[in-house]
């Protein structure tokens, strides 16, 4: 038995480029030429045909023979190209001129040490970088020479950038290139999961979780009337403040916002202050965040009187958002029900279930507290045990999942890719159950509930972190800002681990002291949760909890550095 999506198939399509798919659709045509990026440091403005053109010349630089004038680019020479870089809107324009191309790119993280930018190019062995000219000094640690690598905004003599490369491919009169044929399974990208293993998407991938979020819209415009954006040109303004260099920003701001009119403001990089500045310069309709940007946004003093009227929709995902600060979030929304949440990962290109709106699918899709929703169209699922076999309703066990947006694998790593791709299922190496209530046949999609692989156990009770981590954040005196919980050593057998808290004192917290804060918090806790749930790994007290760029805790930081000091004291 197994779970298929409760929405429609998707819609046949012939394998192609990506980027017929993207621009060539005879919808577009009728469309007005609307602000498609704004770019939030300059002041930027590009429309959509002018986005549009400057794609087609990008890809003429890149790909037209250096005796043309271009750089020769080919994907059967081997080129890849990496991107360092901040947001800006020539991010967009360069990924779009190589999928046009079909030469793979490879997305660094802009928050890379050196060597975490060394160890992923060497997964990938770029080619030639584009970069910000604040990265320019990592990207030369590549160690390719000067010509191979290019800014894609602001100047610098040594070196050209991607605007210099279009304007000279249209003074020179270089023919376009038609865009490459492709399949299926024609590499577009290199992405980085965990920044340890670089996953090779494909074309047919990004058509695959494109086409899903057409049909999520189709089925939703059954239902909700469409919106009237309260914003200069009638149309949804969606505030990019995540690196593109993720999957999620990468799909909003490249994939999905094509899909009809709507302009896309961009942060190159988190600003608070700008963030709130911009929302009513930009009248901006709809945002995505982080857990850990939304913490910032509700303890932030401008959060309560900053212009917020024109946002009409939030989506929150990378990492869970707990209930009450949701909560916290939609408090300051009146008109807003929810938050929109999803659950994804980099191996099935970008997402895997998202919540249902009400009444969606006659009824069938049901919203559900703790829930991350239902599959999206074009994904099957099943729910495994330790031993394999299939688990039953309400059973927790790994998610595995099917469709076309499975990755073709990990690059360099044949081992991986075979113990992670199984007969035409991908391993997620998360815990899921999938809840059967009210939901009736073999082939419907479930609710599909998260819960983290590090959840630990107990004297054979499974605990999970997320739910210390939401009870401590509960705490009505409001102590503590931002909390992460995890395993640590200490259990009654050496393999066992046990609870530990580490949180951020609030302003009340600082006054009422660490000592009574500590006191308080694990009386709550031990009121509020079993035996097995309560803290016996103690309370830390730190400034800030780790957490990646895009909003995941870094847990392995702290019990790290925790269980460090622990073998040191017990040394002396």
């Amino acid at each position: 038995m197994y779970y298929k999506s409760l929405f429609p198939d998707l819609p046949k399509v012939p394998e192609s480029n990506i980027h017929h798919l993207i621009f060539n659709r005879p919808d577009q045509q009728e469309w007005p030429d609307y602000t498609l990026f704004v770019n939030v440091a300059t002041g930027q403005r590009r429309s959509f045909r002018e986005f549009v053109e400057r794609v087609r010349d990008g890809a003429t630089a890149l790909g037209a023979d250096v005796v043309q004038g271009g750089l020769g680019l080919r994907p059967e020479n081997g080129d890849v190209v990496g991107i360092l870089s901040e947001n800006c809107p020539d991010y967009n324009a360069l990924i779009h001129s190589l999928l046009a191309i079909t030469v793979p790119f490879a997305l660094f993280s802009s928050y890379s040490t050196p060597y975490e930018f060394k160890h992923a190019n060497s997964l990938v062995q770029a080619t030639r970088i584009f970069t910000s000219p604040s990265l320019l000094p990592l990207a030369l640690t590549s160690g390719l020479p000067a010509d191979q690598i290019h800014l894609l905004e602001g100047e610098n003599n040594d070196y050209t950038n991607y605007d210099q490369l279009v304007s000279s491919a249209r003074k020179s009169g270089i023919p376009r290139l038609p865009v490459r044929d492709a399949n299926k399974d024609t590499l577009a990208y290199l992405v980085f999961s965990s920044g340890t293993s670089a996953v090779m998407i494909s074309h047919g991938n990004i058509t695959h979780a494109t086409l899903g979020l057409m049909v999520y819209g189709m089925e939703m415009a059954k239902i909700i009337e469409p919106p009237v954006w309260n914003a200069p040109d009638g149309i949804q303004v969606f505030f990019n403040v995540l690196p593109v260099y993720h999957s999620v920003a990468l799909f909003t701001t490249n994939f999905f916002n094509f899909l009809q009119p709507s302009t896309t403001v961009m942060l190159p990089k988190w600003n608070i202050d700008l963030f709130f500045d911009s929302v009513s310069k930009y009248r901006i309709t709809t945002i995505s965040l982080v857990p850990s940007l939304v913490h910032q946004l509700v303890h932030h003093p401008r959060f309560e009187t900053a212009d917020l009227s024109s946002i009409k929709s939030i989506g929150s995902g990378a990492a869970h958002l707990p209930p009450q600060l949701a909560a916290q979030l939609c408090a300051r929304f009146p008109n807003m029900e929810r938050i929109t949440e999803g659950y994804g990962l980099t191996e099935f290109t970008v997402t895997v279930s998202v919540t249902p709106f009400p009444g969606m699918l006659n009824g069938r899709a049901k919203r559900k507290p703790g829930s991350v929703g239902i599959l999206v169209p074009g994904v099957e699922a099943r729910i495994i045990r330790p031993d394999g076999s299939l688990a039953s309703h309400n059973e927790a066990g790994e998610l595995l999942v099917r469709g076309g947006a499975a990755a073709l694998g990990y690059r360099g790593n044949d081992k991986a890719t075979r113990e992670t791709f199984v007969d035409g299922w991908l391993h997620t190496g998360d815990h899921i159950r999938i809840d059967a209530d009210g939901l009736r046949g073999p082939y419907q999609g479930k609710l599909v509930i998260y819960t983290p692989l590090d959840t630990l156990k107990i004297s054979g009770v499974q605990v999970s972190p997320v739910e210390i981590e939401d009870t401590l954040l509960a705490q009505p005196d409001k102590f503590i800002t931002d909390v992460s919980v995890a395993g640590v050593s200490g259990g009654r057998t050496s393999d066992e681990r046990i609870p530990r808290a580490w949180i951020v004192l609030s302003p009340a917290g600082a006054v009422l002291g660490e000592k009574e804060v500590v006191t308080r918090l694990d009386a709550w806790v031990q009121e509020r949760l079993s035996r097995f749930k309560w803290l016996r790994g103690g309370i830390g007290i730190v400034e800030t909890i780790p957490k990646s760029p895009t909003g995941k805790v870094l847990r392995q930081i702290l019990v790290k550095e925790y269980e460090s000091k622990v073998e040191a004291k017990v040394k002396l």
